[in-house]
């Protein structure tokens, strides 16, 4: 039975419009009388705590402690580090008053925090049995954006963020690649999307950064969406803020600083990844619903005890299951589901239990199977496993279909205006990136570890390649 959504907008029709309808029909935010902050709806903050699960998961098991730092930050300590201030002074919010009295050093509502962490560790690194110190918070974040889309670019929003000090410049390096390995994982084990890696040009790094690297997700529309990032400090911030140990071999020393994070952009490239026309498709690993049950006829006898069998031995069996028991029609439940982007549907009534099977659909595909109750947990595993699969091939298939070798200045035009990487030779000089953008508006997403290099000059100016890099337009 296939509904098609009528309140929501095709893709192709209009493709910012059918984001909108997507994120307020399956319930995941809603607007504020305050522009650019949103309300993070029970549905939509039960997938981001699925992604926040994951990584806690995989922290901890890499030597991270959870912390929390403070909301705001001092104007003067914010200061500290100029190519840091000069980054993001353009989108901080300031505190001037308090209690009604103006606030001598006014407070910024953190856009990040690499100031208080490290400030905090200037308190309690004094030896090199101290380090190294490996520390993530997770918290909102205020960026003044001009434009804001929900998920996708907020004047709020969620993330986490890990901030590391280390002995050594190696094993800095070491921990900004292994965290950019954990986000990698993040796409392929529970978002079901491939992302493109790499280091971030000069032009495009972290405001104090000395190296950055980036996952990058390629959307419906053709679009990349910066996913996340890591970054290798050096010792620059360990010196603006004092940061100093006493080495093994007593001499004084500044240690080597990282951060990196994610945010609840994740949500929007799910959407956008892997929605369709009648709404949100979820990969069923991260999905707060894995399974609903729709009961079929459930006034006849039996229906609605057979239902609660087969949700009991579900959850128990560790599978995030809703029976839904209200008195909507199957039809309007089947709607609801399919806007919501529940990944398996499972349909009981009277003649499924009279032949001891049931219906289950799959969401993003729309494909039946008649399946044993006996056998309903295993069945069930096997399907979400199945769709994830399948999510993350139908995902791959796109990328690599999408990611176009240019040689001239023209292909790289055509590849960027139609949507998708032009994958060039570049010179390394900004002044091709800058021509770039201001003739097609795409910027240079990243450059991949694989450096293998294709052609001999830059098609932007002619001068000899140095660099394999990627370009495309961006959220």
């Amino acid at each position: 039975m296939d509904i098609k959504n009528k309140s929501i907008t095709p893709r192709d029709v209009d493709f910012a419009q059918w984001y909108t309808d997507v994120c307020k029909k399956a319930e995941l935010m809603d607007y504020t009388s305050t522009k650019g902050f949103i309300i993070y709806r029970p549905y939509g903050y039960a997938i981001w705590e699925n992604i926040r699960n994951y990584l806690d998961k995989e922290f901890k098991e890499t030597g991270h402690e959870n912390v929390y730092m403070p909301l705001v930050i001092p104007q003067s300590l914010f200061q500290k580090e100029k190519d840091h201030i000069e980054g993001f002074a353009p989108e901080c919010l300031v505190a001037t008053l308090g209690g009604g009295n103006e606030i001598p050093d006014p407070l910024i509502i953190r856009p990040t925090s690499e100031c208080v962490f490290t400030d905090h560790y200037a308190h309690i690194i004094s030896s090199y049995r101290d380090l190294p110190k490996k520390y993530n918070q997770r918290c909102s974040v205020v960026r003044w954006e001009k434009t804001t889309r929900p998920f996708l670019r907020g004047s709020e929003f969620l993330w986490q963020e890990g901030h590391t000090m280390h002995a050594s410049e190696v094993e800095a390096k070491e921990e900004t690649l292994k965290m950019l390995e954990i986000y990698d994982n993040l796409g392929k084990d529970l978002l079901a999307i491939p992302f493109v890696k790499g280091r971030k040009t000069e032009k495009e790094k972290f405001a104090g950064a000395l190296e950055t690297y980036s996952i990058e997700a390629l959307m419906h529309d053709g679009k990349a969406l910066q996913s996340g990032t890591t970054h290798y400090f050096g010792d620059g911030f360990a010196k603006a803020f004092g940061v100093q140990y006493l080495d093994k071999d007593g001499k004084i020393k500044n240690p080597f600083q990282t951060s990196w994070g994610v945010s609840t952009r994740l949500l929007g490239a799910i959407i956008m990844v892997h929605g369709d026309d009648n709404g949100l498709v979820l990969p069923p690993f991260v999905a707060p619903t894995q399974a609903v049950i729709v009961p079929i006829q459930m006034a006849k006898e039996g229906v609605m005890k057979k239902c609660h069998e087969v949700f009991d031995e579900l959850k128990q069996n560790g599978i995030r299951v809703k029976l839904d028991d209200s008195d909507k029609t199957p039809g309007w439940k089947f709607a609801e589901y399919e806007v919501k982007g529940v990944p398996l549907r499972i349909e009981i009534g009277p003649r499924d239990i009279q032949n001891n099977v049931l219906t289950i659909v799959k969401r993003n595909d729309g494909i039946k199977e008649q399946i044993s109750i006996d056998n309903v947990t295993s069945e069930v595993n096997r399907l979400l496993k199945k769709m994830h699969e399948e999510m993350y091939q139908a995902a791959f298939k796109n990328l690599l279909t999408n990611i176009k070798e240019v040689h001239s200045y023209e292909e790289l035009k055509e590849v960027v205006n139609k949507g998708g990487y032009a994958k060039m030779m570049w010179c390394g000089d900004e002044e091709c990136e800058n021509k770039i953008k201001e003739d097609t508006n795409a910027t240079s997403r990243c450059m991949p570890f694989d450096q293998t290099p294709f052609d001999d000059v830059c098609p932007v100016c002619g001068k000899k390649a140095k660099y394999v890099i990627y370009f495309a337009k961006a959220y």
